[in-house]
């Protein structure tokens, strides 16, 4: 039998591997944007390569990409009639591929964008969703639960009652887009101790801070709780000035900022609004490249060279994910 999260834990470090949507992302199999996991139906294949790829690069959990796979979410995209479907697919598969090594399962659930501190409804709108994802998770079989970027203590403290009822572990991760407190209003060190001593097993932050500025937080969680603590930076270069995605994201619309700022230029000019963002034209045929027109050298011919830049042009006005690739011709 598989030790449990708890008996690793105990052991040593735990790695996890997160990133599922925005790699598919890149890859061309989900939306940006509403970021729901309907290629876990569309595309089963895609989700069980990149979690052979991550077990293949040392992860020792398999998260099911459930992220975003909830009721409120799947109902705004049209497609709430997958939602157990796309659930128990999605366990399915990281289970599938966890077998192939000494992996463990994850259930995985997230903040719903309905809940609202001051209205008790919702409390209950969110619990009903989380017990219904959560309880078709379980009869699929996992191992423990993750409940991520958790904006408020009072949603997160919902993931945990629903998952301490079906007796699994619980890992709750808070998403810190404030400077130092949940949007409800605790600090990120007291939210994870209030977390731990409701029966949460691992508690931390995930998302929103590249480690610069996430380390600072997770020292005083690492005080503050005698729990496992669980840190999933995201893989950009926030630093004081630009704390989190957010503030990293208005810093990027400033041209002179984005152009030579510490993060990658790629990022940078991905998340900056459109109406900020350099565009420039070939001095051959005029279409849009993504290199200024004194640093490109177009060999190609007249006629091929307008035939990709109008793809390139078409590719943009869909909103293609890989518009960026087909512009730079040389």
């Amino acid at each position: 039998m598989s030790m449990s999260i708890v008996d690793r834990l105990q052991a040593g470090p735990v790695l996890g591997a997160e990133g599922y949507v925005f790699e598919l992302e890149r890859r061309g199999y989900i939306k940006a944007g509403p970021f729901v996991p309907e290629v876990v139906l569309d595309y089963p294949d895609a989700v069980r390569e990149l979690h052979r790829e991550f077990l293949r690069a040392g992860a020792d959990v398999m998260v099911a990409l459930t992220y975003y796979a909830h009721r409120e979410k799947l109902r705004d995209v049209g497609r709430e009639g997958d939602l157990e479907a796309m659930n128990r697919q999605a366990v399915r598969i990281a289970r599938e591929v966890a077998r192939e090594g000494d992996a463990l399962v994850a259930g995985n659930v997230c903040n719903t964008w309905a809940y609202d501190p001051d209205d008790p409804g919702t409390g209950r709108t969110v619990r009903a969703m989380y017990a219904e994802q959560l309880g078709w998770a379980a009869e699929e079989g996992i191992d423990f639960v993750i409940s991520e970027t958790n904006d408020y203590l009072g949603e997160a403290l919902i993931a945990v009652e629903v998952i301490r009822d079906l007796g699994l572990p619980a890992m709750v991760t808070l998403a810190p887009t404030q400077p130092d407190q949940t949007r409800d209003g605790y600090g990120y060190a007291e939210a994870c101790r209030i977390l731990a001593a409701e029966g949460a097993q691992v508690v931390g932050l995930n998302c929103d801070r590249g480690p610069q500025t996430m380390l600072p937080l997770i020292t005083a969680i690492r005080e503050a709780v005698e729990c496992a603590v669980a840190v999933q930076p995201v893989p950009y270069r926030t630093d004081p000035a630009a704390p989190t995605m957010e503030t990293l994201r208005a810093s990027a619309a400033a041209p002179a900022r984005t152009m030579s700022g510490p993060w990658p230029r790629r990022w940078a000019e991905r998340f900056r609004p459109a109406s900020t963002r350099r565009r420039w034209t070939c001095t051959r045929c005029s279409g849009p490249t993504s290199r200024p027109r004194t640093r490109l050298s177009c060999t190609a011919g007249a006629r091929d060279h307008q035939r990709a830049a109008g793809l390139a042009t078409r590719a943009m006005n869909r909103g293609s994910p890989v518009a960026r690739s087909v512009i730079t011709i040389r």
